[in-house]
Formats: C-alpha cells, sequence, structure tokens
C-alpha cells in the first residue's frame, strides 16, 4: 500500500495497482513522491512500481490532431495577447530581448576595429548593469543617472590616460620587478585608476537632491567600474591580444568583456560604499574619502602585483574583495548607528 505525497500532503493510502490506474489515467505522475505504508520508506510511484513488475502505460488523448485541437489555436498562436500593449510594457520580456538580441543587430552594423570592439564591450556593459540592478538596485536608482556615470568615467579615463596619468611618480615602481613593483601598482596603478572611477560618484554626491544611501552609490560605483573595466578591455583587445596567438587571444578578450571588468567594478563598488558613507556623515569624511580610495587602491594594486608572478593569490584577492563588499553591505547598518553617536 502506498501514500502519495503532493505538496506535503499525504493521500491514500493505495494498492499499486490502483495507483497504477492513476497514473495511466494522468491523475498521477511516475515521478511523484510516495510512502510506502508499512515500512515508511520514500521514493518515487516509479520506483515501487517497478518493485512490483508494474508498468502501466499512459495512452495517447487521441491523435495529434485531436490533441492540438484540444489544446486549441489560441495557445499555440495567442493572437489576441500578442496585440496587447501590455506585453511590450513587461519588463522580463524587454529585458531578455535586450540580452537575447542586441548582438545579432550588432552583427548587421557597417562597423569595424575599434568602433566594433567598443560597441560589443558596451553590450556586455548593459548585461552587467541589468545584472547589478537586480542585485543592488534601490528605489533612489536612476536609468539616466546610470548611464551618465558609465560615459562620465570613460569620458574622464580618456582624459586621465592621454597623459595625465604619467605625473604620477609611482608607476615608475611597477617596472623593478616584484615585491618593489607592489609599491607602483597600489600607489600607482591602484590609486590613479581608483581615483579615475571615484570622481564621477563624488560629481554624483554633489548633484544629488536627497541623500544617497550607500547601496545605492554602491550601484553607481558598480557602473563607474564596469565602464572603466571595458575602456580599458577595448584598449587591451586592440593593442596586446591581437598580437597573441588566436586561442590565447580569444581567452583575453574573453576575460576583458567579463571577469576583469567585473573585478573594476567590485573594486570601485567599495570605493562607493565609503563615498555614500561620507555623503550621510560629512563629519567623518576625511577618513571616509580615504577609505575609499585606499582600500579599492590596495586590492586593485596586489592584484596586480602578483598576477604575473602567482596567479593563484591574485585569484583569492578577487574572491576576497567580493566578500569585502557584501561583508560592508551587510554591516551598513551597524556603522550608520556608530557614525550617528
Amino acid at each position: 500500500m502506498l501514500y502519495i505525497i503532493r505538496n506535503t500532503r499525504e493521500y491514500g493510502p493505495y494498492d499499486e495497482y490502483t495507483v497504477a490506474r492513476y497514473v495511466e489515467d494522468g491523475q498521477l505522475l511516475m515521478h511523484d513522491k510516495a510512502r510506502e505504508a508499512d515500512t515508511n520508506a520514500t521514493g518515487t510511484i516509479e520506483d515501487f512500481l517497478d518493485r512490483k513488475g508494474i508498468h502501466p502505460q499512459i495512452a495517447n488523448s487521441g491523435s495529434l490532431s485531436q490533441q492540438l485541437k484540444r489544446i486549441g489555436s489560441e495557445f499555440i498562436f495567442p493572437k489576441e495577447d500578442l496585440k496587447r500593449h501590455q506585453l511590450m510594457e513587461d519588463k522580463r520580456l524587454l529585458v531578455l530581448a535586450i540580452v537575447g538580441l542586441s548582438l545579432s543587430v550588432i552583427i548587421m552594423l557597417p562597423i569595424g576595429g575599434y568602433l566594433a570592439f567598443y560597441v560589443i564591450s558596451l553590450y556586455f556593459s548593459v548585461i552587467w548593469g541589468l545584472f547589478f540592478g537586480y542585485f543592488f538596485r534601490t528605489r533612489q536608482v536612476n536609468l539616466k543617472t546610470a548611464i551618465t556615470t558609465f560615459f562620465l568615467t570613460q569620458l574622464g579615463v580618456f582624459v586621465i590616460f592621454s597623459g595625465l596619468n604619467e605625473l604620477n611618480f609611482f608607476y615608475v615602481f611597477t617596472h623593478l620587478g616584484f615585491p618593489i613593483s607592489i609599491i607602483g601598482f597600489i600607489l600607482g596603478v591602484g590609486v590613479t585608476e581608483e581615483l579615475a572611477k571615484m570622481l564621477p560618484l563624488l560629481f554624483i554626491m554633489k548633484r544629488a537632491k536627497e541623500p544617497m544611501l550607500p547601496q545605492t552609490m554602491v550601484y553607481y560605483g558598480l557602473m563607474a567600474g564596469i565602464a572603466f573595466g571595458v575602456f580599458e578591455g577595448v584598449q587591451y583587445q586592440t593593442t596586446v591580444n591581437i598580437q597573441a596567438n588566436y586561442t590565447t587571444a580569444f581567452v583575453l578578450n574573453i576575460a576583458r568583456l567579463t571577469s576583469l571588468p567585473f573585478l573594476h567594478a567590485v573594486w570601485a563598488g567599495i570605493g562607493g560604499y565609503f563615498v555614500g558613507m561620507a555623503g550621510l556623515y560629512p563629519r567623518y569624511r576625511k577618513s571616509l574619502y580615504t577609505l575609499a580610495l585606499a582600500i579599492p587602491a590596495t586590492l586593485h594594486g596586489l592584484y596586480d602585483s602578483f598576477a604575473d608572478v602567482f596567479y593563484l593569490v591574485s585569484l583569492g584577492i578577487a574572491f576576497g574583495s567580493v566578500l569585502l563588499l557584501m561583508a560592508y553591505l551587510r554591516k551598513s547598518s551597524n556603522l550608520r548607528e556608530k557614525l550617528k553617536r
């Protein structure tokens, strides 16, 4: 005898032949859960019927044409639903279309060279933006501000790396070999690049019409990081990567569109967290602004320092950066309480 389990409720008990008949009639499924009355053993209906040598045969409900007729044309081609304007207002539909079809549209465009790399990078940026929006978006996040942050960061990066970055003396240390190069990667590369991502966040804070939540600034920081990452990625794809063999170049190009922009985003997100805190608690702005730059710059610099020496350490730093960002967000309310005093 078997008890049938559905949605945590039990029905029965029924003998195995009755259960088999219900399966043949379509009232039960072979993968429904069941419990044997005598032993309390659990499994699927299929498990228990197999043990008894019972193999129910599920008959088709008419011919193919009869089944299609029963389903009905309104479910096969929902013409009326397709006509409704509400369908185009479904955000899930729009997101699915953007993610799934944008690259197909890009393929049709008469572009090449640097522009092709850049447009594809923008495509991946949109995907990252949607992903970050799902996890970090708050009521304050505004699409216009997010887009402004993205392109403002890219403009700032372009200006800075047109020659201004050479004013940072510490870049020299990146060429002196490990471990001296750590100084250059933190105080040269890290500080310069994280400052470039931090400036748009300070601009947003300056123009804000209301106090910005730290999580809101984390989101804008993530967008600034993605903007920096794809800009840098295009630079590498059109210079360094094309000199490698096909397989290596392919892997490097994918990395420059996915993992590496993600890392830039995480570091800028950490910066955004402390920038947001500084906006809420201006009495502590000196320390909070310092942390907003120093922590991401240090993580960034250490990652770059070990990348060519012992990459497993870099991976550990990358994973630790993600954990650190999540830890900051979890302790956000605690820090706010402390800074109120």
